[in-house]
């Protein structure tokens, strides 16, 4: 009998994870995590206040008016088998001790960068560099930005040649879903060759 609830019904067996999506502040993680989300997405924004100044970097994104102070949290169905549950981190150093926490159990994570203030992904590429957990790079292409080419990106952040780095826009979902995408064949890729069956 037909259900009269228009949303598919999702396999009791489908296969929940996690991933997180980190970066420097203001590149545009809650963004990204909005844009794809089949739910109104979990924000923990708050209003960018005097007590910032001299405490979080503005330069570069000075109209920035509110910052993620816990999590972002969004949901996307890939498939009826696969369900991502997406962790935004906020990106001031004062809560990196938070990170630790939101790793665990992620199967993967996306680094946005913004070539504005590329430096500010270094400390997310680091983490999870350091943890062996698979993540790619998404440049995550402002208007205002100058376009650099995606080998110019990766030769300034240094990054190991086996992690994709690719251009996006986290304000349009199917840029979004093109890395989230990205990230699954990754993370599949180098589970098949711990496992030793290159596929």
């Amino acid at each position: 009998m037909a259900s009269g609830n228009s949303e598919p019904r999702r396999s009791l067996t489908a296969q929940a994870v996690k991933v997180l999506v980190a970066g420097g502040f203001g590149v545009g993680k809650t963004t990204l995590v909005g844009s794809v989300s089949e739910v109104p997405p979990l924000r923990t924004e708050e209003v960018i206040t005097a007590a910032s100044e001299g405490v979080d970097d503005l330069s570069g994104v000075e109209g920035k008016t509110t910052t993620t102070v816990a999590l972002d949290f969004g949901r996307i169905t890939i498939n009826p088998e696969l369900i991502l549950y997406l962790f935004g981190t906020p990106g001031q150093d004062r809560f990196w001790f938070m990170w630790d926490e939101l790793a665990d159990g992620a199967l993967g994570a996306v680094v946005l960068a913004d070539t504005r203030r590329l430096e500010s992904c270094f400390p997310a590429v680091d983490f999870f560099e350091q943890r062996g957990l698979p993540f790619v790079v998404g440049v995550n292409c402002f208007d205002d930005a100058y376009r650099y080419g995606t080998e110019e990106v990766r030769g300034a952040l240094d990054l190991d040649p086996g992690v994709p780095l690719l251009l996006c826009d986290a304000r349009e979902r199917d840029s979004t879903k093109q890395v989230l995408t990205v990230l699954m064949e990754h993370v599949l890729g180098r589970a098949m060759l711990v496992s030793g069956n290159p596929g």
